[in-house]
């Protein structure tokens, strides 16, 4: 519960700062969605406020949690060097590199996105930035972690091997 207040407390505090800027320029939001660094480069006043709270809110949200997922990571790591076997850890590796590709993954291109410098994107670099986290990532999940399951990467080697040349 106490992310969803949150959420609503921040999208609502993002509100509040749009409704007090002035739109002077075309309103078409050159971008896939409404995304908010999009509809803020629309507006004809200073918009540092709103981007103060962006990167405020980019180092609780992202910031302070992907610390927490290094920590936690490098623990694992220390337990993993503990393990004799090295097909256990092998295994361990293994279960933990997938997680820790998805994560890299979404991490990664939400801070690029949203504590990079306003001028060091182009707004096309923007748009994929925003739909590697927002669409690409969400879909890559499911296959990353069905692809360490045996019987998925066999039916997969036998989909890949009927329609290969022949």
């Amino acid at each position: 519960k106490t992310s969803w207040v949150f959420s609503y407390l921040l999208a609502l505090v993002h509100l509040v700062l749009i409704l007090r800027l002035p739109f002077c320029r075309p309103h078409e939001v050159n971008h896939f969605f409404c995304e908010i660094l999009s509809v803020l480069r629309l507006a004809c006043a200073d918009t540092g406020l709103n981007q103060l709270v962006i990167f405020a809110a980019c180092v609780l949200i992202l910031v302070g949690p992907l610390c927490l997922e290094l920590v936690s990571y490098t623990c694992i790591l220390f337990a993993v060097l503990r393990i004799q076997s090295g097909e256990g850890r092998r295994k361990a590796f293994s279960t933990c590199s997938s997680h820790l590709g998805v994560v890299g993954l979404f991490f990664s291109s939400t801070i690029v996105m949203y504590m990079a410098p306003k001028s060091s994107h182009p707004k096309e670099q923007q748009k994929v930035l925003s739909l590697f986290y927002s669409l690409f990532n969400p879909m890559l999940n499911p296959l990353i972690y069905s692809l360490r399951n045996a019987e998925v990467k066999g039916a997969l080697r036998r989909v890949l091997c009927k329609e290969g040349p022949t």
